[in-house]
């Protein structure tokens, strides 16, 4: 930038887009859609702005020098010459000029009241100041007809300063849902397990904000091996209170296999694999809905603006009553919900889905007074698959049942719950209740206090499995099994009394955990383990035939 730009450039630009960096959330925006609307065209030069103003501003350099971007103090914008400044953040300070500001709406839609840092007041989310309105240079971009009516009622000065866009953001989404199932694989929820996503806007009546608990008694109402949580935090929440706060108070949830998503981009993959959403009054929780997704309202803010989209979802959707029994609710959510289920959601909403990334490249090019590429329309791209987020549980409480199961076999329900959330939990009549961890958990209490405990790396030989299993038994002595997976479906399991079971699972590989389970019920319940066949089932998920036969005896240890 600058007056002897040209003499270092190297690519010979046409025109200046600035794009105004002032938080996560509407730098994140920009970023997700502009390389598709630039794709090739080396006439725009592109620079980011970075404003340091907001009180959500931490992270947003972060993120340019992530994505590689070329970053300016916003106060160098006066000392140059534009053509272009798009933003989707409307509270934006433009100097003086007749440079047009393209803003793009960061959530869906104007449907919240925030704040206003220039007056003790709230004003509706993504409406520009009234100088730059005044000025007849700012453009905003609409998703809906209705907006433009809506915006009007608000601020007369909007009139004839709106552009119907759509939302690309919804489009990705969209696109993408035929692959929910390959999103749920990549975060880690395989063989039919379900997706619950909590979703939390930011302010004191968000999710967070009233229930910042709620992540992980989902985790502990929901079994292990038939769900997994994933949690989207609005950047604003990161940005305010930092990644350490945010991940000391969800520590137990995290124990528990939280999907703590990332701040910016993952969370639209974890949406798109969601089986249910648990949210508020945020964006994030109205693109579910929009999207077909059964949606629980934990919380819904009075700062949601009346007649919206979002307003709508909070007088159709149920609500999560968070001091109720989660597990039937989740269920229930699932099973009476239909994709049509909110229609009017993505009508009110998003006009005419499918057309945002066109429409906002012909807007862009014309305020650019540019001709567009003459490249067709830019495609509508499935998302990027996500990395899992999570880290791995390495304690349960399991909760086992006998019964008879249709082959004449006996039959061993299990279900799994992560230690770090469950509390104190008592033994039914009619079940057996154990403690089971891995052998890396590092709470020794819970390793010290185990049943069980089980190895997942699996042992390269039968000796080294039976030796790994002597030196736990004897440094836990509180414990009444060892497990430890050799090469295939096979585990060796050590018992306290001596006797060395080995577990065959004539499906695909399993967690140690469960033969372990299996196991340890059969010596509760006096059922043989000798050249017998049981089924496993675990949860409401699947079940596996387990065949289990003794070995000799573990060698006996002088050291014991």
């Amino acid at each position: 930038m600058g007056d002897d730009a040209h003499l270092w450039s190297t690519f010979r630009g046409e025109r200046t887009l600035v794009v105004a960096a002032r938080t996560v959330t509407s730098t994140a925006r920009v970023l997700e859609c502009l390389p598709a609307l630039l794709r090739g065209d080396s006439r725009v030069t592109v620079v980011f702005g970075y404003d340091p103003t907001s009180a959500f501003n931490d992270g947003v350099l972060d993120l340019l020098h992530d994505a590689g971007c070329r970053i300016m103090p916003w106060s160098q914008l006066g000392s140059i010459a534009p053509d272009l400044i798009l933003s989707a953040s409307e509270n934006i300070d433009v100097p003086e000029g007749d440079c047009p500001v393209l803003v793009l709406p960061h959530g869906v839609g104007f449907q919240k009241l925030v704040p206003d840092s220039r007056a003790p007041r709230s004003r509706l989310s993504g409406v520009v100041p009234d100088s730059v309105l005044e000025s007849g240079r700012a453009w905003l971009a609409i998703s809906h007809p209705d907006q433009e009516q809506q915006l009007l009622a608000t601020n007369p000065r909007t009139a004839n300063r709106t552009l119907l866009i759509g939302d690309p953001c919804f489009d990705e989404l969209t696109v993408s849902l035929p692959q929910a199932a390959a999103y749920r694989r990549a975060l880690g929820v395989t063989d039919g397990r379900r997706l619950v996503v909590v979703s939390s806007t930011w302010g004191p009546t968000s999710l967070l904000g009233r229930y910042p608990q709620l992540p992980a008694e989902l985790l502990a109402a929901l079994p292990y091996d038939e769900y997994r949580v994933a949690a989207v935090i609005h950047p604003n929440v990161w940005s305010a209170h930092g990644s350490w706060q945010i991940r000391t108070l969800q520590a137990a949830a995290l124990e528990a296999g939280l999907l703590l998503m990332p701040t910016v981009h993952a969370w639209r993959s974890a949406l798109v694999a969601a089986s249910v959403v648990v949210g508020d009054h945020g964006s994030v929780t109205l693109m579910g809905a929009a999207l077909g997704k059964p949606v629980l309202l934990a919380t819904f803010g009075s700062d949601a603006v009346p007649g919206t989209a979002g307003a709508h979802l909070g007088q159709t959707a149920p609500r999560l009553d968070p001091r109720g029994d989660l597990r039937r609710q989740v269920e229930a959510a699932v099973q009476g919900h239909t994709p049509e289920s909110y229609p009017a959601i993505s009508d009110l909403a998003f006009a005419e889905p499918g057309l945002a990334l066109a429409r906002l490249r012909a807007a862009l090019y014309r305020l650019l007074e540019l001709a567009e590429p003459a490249a067709g329309t830019p495609p509508v791209l499935s998302l990027p698959y996500p990395d899992p987020p999570a880290g791995t549980v390495t304690s349960w409480m399991v909760t086992t049942a006998v019964t008879a199961a249709a082959a004449g076999y006996s039959m061993v329900a299990v279900r799994r719950h992560p230690a770090a959330v469950c509390g104190d939990r008592q033994e039914a009549s009619d079940t057996f209740l154990h403690l089971a961890c891995d052998e890396e958990e590092r709470d020794h209490r819970l390793t010290e206090s185990a049943s069980v405990v089980v190895r997942r790396r699996p042992a390269g030989t039968a000796v080294s499995a039976l030796g790994w299993i002597r030196e736990t038994l004897h440094h836990l002595p509180g414990s009444l099994i060892a497990a430890v997976p050799l090469n295939g479906n096979s585990f060796l399991l050590g018992t306290r009394d001596g006797p060395i079971v080995e577990a065959t699972v004539t499906g695909p590989t399993i967690d140690p955990g469960l033969p372990a389970a299996l196991v340890y019920t059969c010596l509760r319940a006096g059922l043989p383990l000798d050249g017998v066949f049981m089924t496993l089932r675990i949860g409401d998920v699947w079940e596996e035939e387990v065949g289990l036969r003794l070995r000799p005896h573990l060698p006996s240890d002088s050291r014991q």
